[in-house]
């Protein structure tokens, strides 16, 4: 199965571009500089087509450069690696409480912030390790708040559903189900009525996709032209039920009746991108808009969740062969000599090296103190450090 490809051209300017994206490496070739130095423009089609409800697809036709997909498989295998981590890190029990990885589903981050700025904002579930570092945060900042210490990104208060980057505009990791998407419109109303020119990406999973709170937050949206753009991860199954146990319609990019809908393959980096875009384009200019990414997780719905008793490991290893993000990435920097396998490779290693530095460093962060249970709780000056009464001044009287 083709997954993408170099789009071909008449013209002797695409001719020219094609030819330099092809040419051979020489054996003195650096990856690291070469690439990082290349910002030629190079167009590649997705293999998917857009399918679109109430407007017109994008262009299947991408724009990209060489930099650009070496920071895809960087950043991809980045992620990769930091989920599994994760995963033995709970296993080794030093996460506790809930933690849903994202393996699988890296496309999705790693596009969507290809096709936006940071001044955009975005706000997701409670899968949120790879939106954070998406959004500019460190492996130790994720590391750290998945264990509990105080050099997370939430001082070890969050844990895994509850990420936050104020400054990138990533207003977190929401634990209650569907409950990110209003929330993400009022970011959106924010936006219009201060006129910033921005937008917001509002994550949400195909097993949120029937809440009512989300077609309500919907209509208001579209009633007041937000730039509010709804994000259907649609991994194919909420916790254990799969779509098509839970949904009459599981076309989720047409939930939205009246509001214009794109279907997109999530595993596809570069679709993800391209439809983000022009996402972004659309409700700029007439407000909302529905994205489904048909994406796939590779772990259970959370680390308690094994993800092999209502799916077969045949499916899993057949989505992996078919259809993994990060080794469509990989094809297209080798097929097109962009680089070798040695070099991605090598490239991986200095990522699993970076990974377990950072895990032992946030080892070493400290636990907070129990004295920050009672911070940001009540603005300063008001009230006081614990609920009810001033318990110094209680005496009780047994009769």
């Amino acid at each position: 199965m083709a997954l993408s490809r170099l789009a071909s051209s008449s013209s002797s300017s695409s001719s020219t571009v094609g030819s330099k994206f092809l040419k051979p490496l020489t054996a003195a070739f650096s990856l690291r500089r070469s690439i990082s130095s290349d910002s030629n423009p190079i167009t590649i089609e997705t293999s998917v087509p857009f399918t679109a409800h109430n407007c017109d697809p994008p262009s299947r036709s991408v724009e990209t450069s060489t930099a650009e997909l070496h920071s895809f498989f960087r950043q991809m295998a980045t992620m990769r690696r930091m989920e599994i981590a994760a995963d033995s890190l709970y296993k080794a029990k030093l996460i506790r409480g809930f933690c849903h990885l994202y393996d699988g589903q890296e496309a999705v981050a790693i596009g969507m912030e290809a096709g936006i700025t940071k001044k955009d904002a975005i706000i997701t579930a409670y899968r949120d390790h790879c939106t954070f570092l998406g959004r500019g945060g460190t492996l130790l900042e994720i590391f750290s708040e998945l264990m509990g210490r105080v050099d997370g990104c939430s001082k070890g208060k969050g844990g895994s559903m509850h990420f936050y980057r104020k400054e990138t505009n990533f207003y977190g990791g929401h634990g209650i189900v569907g409950a990110q998407v209003p929330l993400g419109c009022g970011v959106a109303f924010a936006q219009k009525y201060s006129k910033d020119e921005a937008v917001t990406f509002a994550l949400y999973g195909d097993g949120a996709a029937n809440q009512g709170q989300l077609f309500e937050a919907l209509n208001i949206a579209a009633l007041w032209d937000l730039p509010a753009i709804l994000v259907c991860e649609n991994n194919h199954y909420g916790m254990g039920t799969a779509e098509w146990r839970a949904a009459k319609s599981p076309a989720y990019y047409k939930r939205g009746d009246y509001v214009p809908g794109l279907k997109v393959d999530g595993m596809d980096v570069l679709a993800v991108k391209q439809a983000c875009k022009f996402a972004k384009e659309h409700a700029l200019k007439n407000g909302p808009i529905i994205l489904e990414m048909d994406t796939y997780r590779y772990h259970g719905h959370s680390m308690s969740d094994p993800g092999s008793t209502y799916r077969t490991r045949d499916e899993i290893s057949g989505v992996r062969q078919e259809r993994d993000p990060l080794e469509r990435v990989r094809k297209l920097l080798v097929s097109h000599e962009v680089a070798t396998e040695k070099e991605l490779k090598d490239m991986e290693k200095e990522v699993r090296k970076e990974v377990d530095e950072a895990i032992a460093k946030a080892k070493e962060s400290s636990m907070p103190d129990p004295s920050d249970l009672y911070k940001n709780i009540y603005v300063k000056g008001y009230g006081v450090e614990a609920f009810g009464v001033d318990r110094k001044e209680v005496r009780v009287t047994l009769p």
